[in-house]
């Protein structure tokens, strides 16, 4: 075998290889839009069923029993709300650390990350009464503070990570023309990393989209996101796995195709500072 058959061959294997991983990830979303369209019998159907008659049972069941748009709404509010108020305080704090690194510097960073450790329900009762006591039980804003809190130690490593690829000598050369602080971050930092940021802004617009927890314990009705939504479909009776499908579709529908309109951003944004 030659050296130029050899290199098409694992260049067929590695795609091969891709292709079977892209395909295991995305079968489980194939299925549930496929079930969406199912009947509750053609959902529970043994052998499962490639080949039905479609309908729209479940999604005018949706309509019928529940707002859509008004979780939908709140989703979109909570999540765009959380990343916005994530970054504005991880930049100013990324910069410290990436320009100014004092010994605390890496010690500070591990110690935010350390905190995505601490399991959720551990500190679920004192959030849960202070938020109670607040009256923001069932309020965007409680959402909005807890999903920036919970986000904010990975947006800042990320938002630290691409700030540390960024030549010090650019901020230098800056100063010397005479730009302020305002300027040097607004018209010379922020435009070299937007890819950086553009990914970062993406990953937590996700995360606060999937966040189930805190919306199913500190909402019920009015600021309700569609995670809780997504929850409501189960019942004691059991599953209804047609309509959760349905339900489930609907709720990821949103950020897929956002996540789709902005990979190009999200793969520069992944691979800023890969090459120098």
């Amino acid at each position: 075998m030659t050296l130029q058959q050899s290199r098409r061959l694992q260049s067929l294997l590695l795609g091969t290889l891709a292709w079977a991983i892209a395909i295991l990830i995305f079968f489980p979303i194939f299925w549930m839009v496929l079930t969406s369209f199912k009947t509750e019998i053609d959902a529970f159907a043994t052998p499962p069923q490639f080949i039905f008659t479609p309908t729209l049972e479940n999604y005018l069941h949706i309509n019928e029993r529940s707002n859509y748009f008004s979780y939908a709404w709140n989703s979109v509010l909570i999540s765009f709300s959380a990343t916005a108020l994530c970054l504005l305080i991880s930049v100013p704090a990324a910069y410290s650390m990436a320009f100014y690194e004092t010994q605390r510097t890496k010690g500070t960073l591990l110690w935010m990350l350390s905190t995505k450790m601490l399991p959720p329900v551990g500190v679920l009762m004192p959030i849960y009464l202070l938020a109670k006591s607040m009256g923001l039980l069932d309020t965007r804003i409680a959402l909005i503070i807890i999903y920036t809190l919970i986000n904010l130690p990975i947006v800042v490593w990320m938002v630290y990570t691409y700030f540390k690829d960024i030549p010090k000598d650019i901020l230098e050369a800056a100063r010397l023309d005479g730009a302020t602080l305002w300027q040097e971050m607004v018209r010379v930092l922020l435009p070299i990393a937007k890819g950086g940021l553009a990914s970062t802004v993406l990953l937590s617009l996700i995360l606060c989209w999937n966040e189930a927890f805190w919306s199913l314990n500190l909402t019920s009705s009015s600021a309700a996101p569609l995670t809780a939504l997504i929850a409501s479909y189960s019942s004691p009776e059991g599953l209804f796995w047609a309509k959760l499908s349905a339900v489930s579709t609907l709720a990821c529908a949103p950020i897929l195709i956002f996540g789709w309109i902005s990979q190009k951003q999200l793969v520069r944004g992944l691979s800023f500072g890969a090459v120098k």
